[in-house]
């Protein structure tokens, strides 16, 4: 992952969701490899006000490659200070066995110098399709 200096916020959210969870889905590596590239061992993330540790991440890594089909992450907003961003991001996916899901994401996180997630706090709600702007939704069926 390249620094977060290299590119605006919104790019380097955008590339960091992206590229992390096509490794997951997609690619040939074990998950703990994928994180590994993409975390600090010593992560911590709260979303929603469940506390994740590097264990908990890992074990939520499965159950996505498993039924994640498609997805893409719109960023709506992002401010850097540093090596801290605060963003609005939507992640629009495609589950296997339910389909499509919208999830709006409220970010606030801190990354290593070298662009690992670090620490994390998230406040996400799944958006109905009212809410969706219609290209949103062209795209999600």
């Amino acid at each position: 992952m390249k620094p977060l200096a290299v590119k605006s916020p919104e790019q380097f959210i955008a590339d960091f969701f992206t590229t992390f969870t096509e490794a997951v889905v997609r690619g040939a590596e074990e998950p703990v490899d994928v994180m590994s590239r993409y975390y600090t061992r010593d992560v911590v993330q709260y979303a929603d006000g469940v506390r994740l540790d590097w264990d908990r991440l890992l074990a939520h890594l499965r159950p996505v490659r498993r039924n994640l089909t498609e997805f893409r992450f719109e960023v709506q907003e992002a401010l850097a200070d540093g090596r801290r961003i605060a963003a609005r991001f939507t992640i629009h996916a495609r589950m296997r066995k339910t389909g499509p899901v919208a999830t709006q994401v409220h970010l606030f996180a801190e990354f290593t110098e070298d662009g690992l997630l670090r620490r994390s706090e998230q406040l996400t709600r799944t958006l109905s399709t009212a809410e969706l702007p219609s290209a949103a939704i062209d795209a999600q069926d």
